[in-house]
């Protein structure tokens, strides 16, 4: 069952340009899914559909939002379960198919809302893993994928004694804190950094054993099966990234089978290039690349 309302999203008086959606609807084993929609006045061109990265949730991405709701696109957002906004213990999962089946529930409810349209996944960080899983399932449904900084990779910060503690700690203590985030390694903007900590809606903790240990058996099974994605896609990835490793990008680039496919690398940026000083520059490039693929059959 879905429960949502409809808002206008805070704008200036007179300078009505997008329409704001709010919900739940039930997730893995019944767990209530908090979703957001922008929507622009009039019907849209095309759907992005954001999935957001670990220990953050979708409500971070009004950059993206602010971009391309304007320019005649609809926006949503899911929080995973156990972040944000929707129910489940904090960053943790039983299983990866948690992260990825609920994102096929949203994405019929949008397609629902939306039919005929061309839908697009922006996957950022450990978002763009459950974006390329997803997608070895269900990218004929799509029109293309973006994925920014995704966690193909595991981090050299993370050592290989680390990676076996969490497998055995995955079955005997799944819910221990394995892995802290460097919120400073998110963005060169102070502002952004700052913002970042003092979030409520962001877990500042450590990601649970499990959920780790699924994350990293994605990555395994995503670039091992990764040539079997033949849909356009385009990779963006920032060249001093500290929290994923930057060559992962370059890695699935050349994995997948994708005649439509490109990589975008900025040398001098961090994660989160959404939220980075250059960001209009970054937004502008993926519109560029969004617009020709909208006649795109879907």
């Amino acid at each position: 069952m879905v429960t949502n309302q409809f808002h206008p999203q805070e704008r200036p008086a007179g300078k009505e340009t997008m329409e704001h959606q709010e919900g739940f609807f039930k997730g893995a084993r019944e767990v209530r899914i908090f979703y957001q929609g922008w929507l622009p006045i009039g019907d849209p061109k095309g759907i992005l559909i954001v999935v957001h990265g670990l220990a953050e949730h979708c409500g971070r991405y009004m950059n993206l939002v602010n971009h391309f709701v304007p320019q005649g696109y609809a926006v949503y957002g899911m929080d995973h379960i156990g972040h944000g906004k929707s129910d489940g213990a904090r960053v943790y999962v039983h299983r990866f198919e948690d992260l990825t089946d609920p994102l096929k529930t949203f994405f019929d409810l949008v397609k629902k809302w939306h039919p005929e349209k061309p839908v697009f996944l922006v996957g950022h960080s450990a978002g763009g893993l459950i974006s390329a899983a997803y997608l070895l399932e269900h990218q004929s449904e799509l029109t293309g994928a973006i994925l920014s900084a995704p966690t193909i990779k595991v981090p050299e910060t993370i050592s290989s004694s680390t990676i076996f503690v969490g497998k055995i700690f995955s079955t005997l203590i799944p819910k221990f804190g394995l892995i802290a985030l460097d919120p400073t390694g998110v963005s060169r903007d102070p502002a952004v950094v700052e913002a970042y900590v003092n979030d409520p809606l962001v877990y500042n903790g450590k990601t649970t054993a499990r959920l780790a240990a699924e994350l990293l058996k994605a990555m395994q099974r995503v670039f091992a099966e990764g040539s079997r994605i033949t849909m356009p896609i385009l990779i963006i990835q920032g060249g001093k990234d500290r929290m994923v490793d930057p060559s992962g990008a370059r890695m699935f680039y050349e994995k997948i089978n994708s005649k439509d496919k490109t990589i975008k690398v900025y040398p001098e940026l961090y994660h989160e290039l959404f939220n980075e000083p250059e960001r209009d520059q970054v937004l502008s490039y993926v519109e560029g690349w969004l617009e020709p693929h909208l006649a795109s059959p879907a």
